[in-house]
């Protein structure tokens, strides 16, 4: 099967995890949250992904954002793999991890690559609190997430959705505005005059009628 859509509902799928069985998308209705899969337990790239995920758990938590990870091991390698990760690393993970080891999920999922072995890729799904797919990633196995990427996605989407606003390259800190956000286009004659009267005033800026811009 391929990878859902954005836009897309989060395929309702029940889960066994290391903090037990949840359905999704329900488990974390009214919540958004960033579901991702890692190609195995015990190896390097992905311990130093579930350390950065964890060390920012509090961030996405305080922009009300769940996590949850997933491979297709069982769910006591991954019991297991996070006892190894606090003994060792002194690093707790809070999150849960799901134990996908039939491969069901990831195939209706699209997180294995046909070229990149049995194992699941580094996919990120971005879902808001209506269960609605906003964003996706998808990584070969060989490559590390940026967390702060992951985390800048959920507050921009989350910006985005409050001010009815679009968010500038490398947010906040464009390297034309700054940490200010893009009004959307005007769509007809009437509405780009009025941005450039709007400007004229100081209530917004504009570099043209069809590039305007303001602070939050």
């Amino acid at each position: 099967m391929g990878i859902p859509l954005l836009g897309e509902k989060f395929p309702e799928t029940e889960v066994q995890t290391t903090h037990g069985r949840m359905l999704l998308p329900e488990h974390f209705k009214g919540k958004w949250f960033v579901f991702f899969s890692h190609p195995a337990d015990f190896t390097p790239v992905c311990t130093t992904e579930f350390v950065a995920f964890q060390k920012r758990y509090d961030e996405f938590q305080k922009l009300g954002c769940e996590l949850i990870g997933l491979s297709i091991d069982q769910v006591f390698s991954h019991i297991k793999w996070v006892e190894w990760i606090k003994e060792k690393l002194d690093i707790e993970i809070k999150f849960p991890v799901i134990a996908d080891d039939t491969g069901e999920v990831s195939k209706r999922l699209g997180l294995i690559h046909p070229g990149k072995g049995t194992n699941t890729v580094r996919a990120v799904f971005i879902v808001d609190p209506n269960g609605v797919i906003r964003a996706i990633l998808y990584y070969p196995q060989e490559l590390g997430r940026n967390m702060d990427e992951v985390l800048r996605m959920v507050k921009g989407l989350q910006t985005s959705d409050q001010n009815g606003v679009a968010m500038p390259a490398n947010w906040p800190n464009n390297e034309l505005i700054g940490d200010k956000v893009i009004i959307p286009p005007a769509s007809d004659e009437r509405t780009a005059k009025k941005r450039l009267e709007m400007a004229e005033a100081g209530e917004i800026e504009c570099f043209d009628w069809w590039f305007c811009y303001k602070g939050l």
